[in-house]
């Protein structure tokens, strides 16, 4: 038992060293490169960690093996824009004034609820407020609102369509019927599956965004049903 403690203490204080050296970025800040060395190396400190058969010096030459490469990589990435961009990627721009970029978001194998999730990270609760936004290389998105958006909102929107797909439960919710819907989708002559976002809230703005074309906002009464 002792011998497993001495050996859990050495592994620590060199992975505490190791880390240390390798800067002070946050998990949600790694680049690609960076987090899959981490996880090597998680790895790689569990098995002499755990098993007394396999020699310390075992796990720690992987380890600071893995060290130098990623000391490497960090000074090729930071000297080099090729390099960067082949090994992080770049920047892409998920969001314009236009709208939401569907060929950008299926490139990065996101989702319209990814990025719904991300901009109500960054306190936009509707894509009406975005001016623009960008899927960072470490995975996070980056958010310019639009001007005049100041005042906090009171009223949270309701998805109503989204990537083609009606959500029934949304829309009761929010007080409009399947018919307001598809009266109000065929008057801009679309169907649900020529939608790629359709947000509205129950007194006041909705936000309308085609898979083809841009988008548009207007006031939501023009989504319910009229009988």
């Amino acid at each position: 038992m002792l011998t497993v403690f001495t050996r859990a203490i050495i592994i620590y204080v060199f992975l505490l060293i190791a880390m240390r050296l390798m800067g002070k970025k946050q998990l949600g800040e790694l680049q690609p490169f960076e987090f899959a060395i981490t996880l090597i190396v998680a790895e790689l400190a569990c098995i002499p960690m755990s098993d007394t058969q396999v020699p310390v010096l075992y796990g720690l030459v992987p380890i600071f093996t893995l060290f130098i490469i990623e000391f490497v990589f960090t000074k090729a990435v930071k000297h080099s824009i090729g390099i960067r961009k082949l090994v992080n990627g770049k920047p892409v721009i998920v969001m314009t004034p236009q709208g939401i970029d569907y060929k950008a978001i299926s490139r990065l194998d996101m989702t319209i609820s990814d990025l719904m999730e991300a901009l109500r990270g960054n306190g936009c609760f509707s894509p009406s407020e975005v001016q623009y936004a960008i899927a960072e290389t470490n995975g996070d998105i980056s958010v310019v609102q639009k001007g005049g958006n100041e005042n906090p909102r009171t009223v949270l929107p309701y998805t109503l369509v989204c990537e083609g797909k009606t959500m029934s439960e949304n829309l009761e919710k929010a007080g409009f019927s399947q018919d307001g819907l598809t009266a109000f989708l065929s008057g801009k002559a679309l169907k649900p599956k020529d939608v790629l976002l359709l947000t509205a809230e129950k007194d006041g703005e909705y936000y309308l965004q085609p898979i083809k074309g841009a988008c548009e906002t207007g006031d939501s009464k023009e989504i319910r049903c009229t009988k």
